[in-house]
């Protein structure tokens, strides 16, 4: 018994994934760091909470593309600097139910991508230059590691 509330202690007070938006918002993060998680992503869920999201962090700065297909709610897309700044966002973007499926490919270079639930960005004032205060995510953000 007393292993299960030293497990249950330990486990609530594990810092959480998450972002802060500007209004102060907290999304809690759920990640998605390796090759395997990145293509799972969200696919397959019927719901995403108003105060969840996903995030996707890559190894190097670059144009990631991402896709709907097998996703059942629509998201808002945020694609990220290593500094945690919105680079690039794609609002309600829709599920795909059949094949091909449309790929967002973003303008801008990004190290990151933040999905939330598609209705999130435009009411908590998120656009290409707002700064996202992201904490508990390894790696990120990548200007606070360098020391910059």
């Amino acid at each position: 018994m007393l292993t299960l509330i030293l497990a249950a202690t330990l486990a609530a007070t594990e810092p959480v994934p998450a972002c802060t938006l500007p209004d102060g918002t907290r999304i809690q993060l759920e990640l998605a760091l390796t090759d395997q998680e990145r293509a799972m992503g969200l696919m397959y869920r019927d719901h995403l909470a108003p105060d969840h999201g996903m995030f996707f962090l890559f190894d190097k700065d670059d144009r990631y593309p991402f896709w709907m297909k097998n996703t059942f709610i629509p998201l808002d897309i945020a694609w990220l600097a290593g500094d945690g700044r919105i680079v690039e966002l794609r609002t309600n973007v829709q599920p795909c139910h059949g094949d091909p499926c449309t790929s967002y490919v973003p303008t801008a270079i990004a190290r990151a991508v933040v999905e939330i639930p598609a209705g999130t960005a435009a009411p908590h004032g998120l656009r290409p230059g707002t700064p996202l205060r992201c904490e508990h995510i390894p790696g990120f953000p990548v200007a606070a590691q360098q020391g910059k």
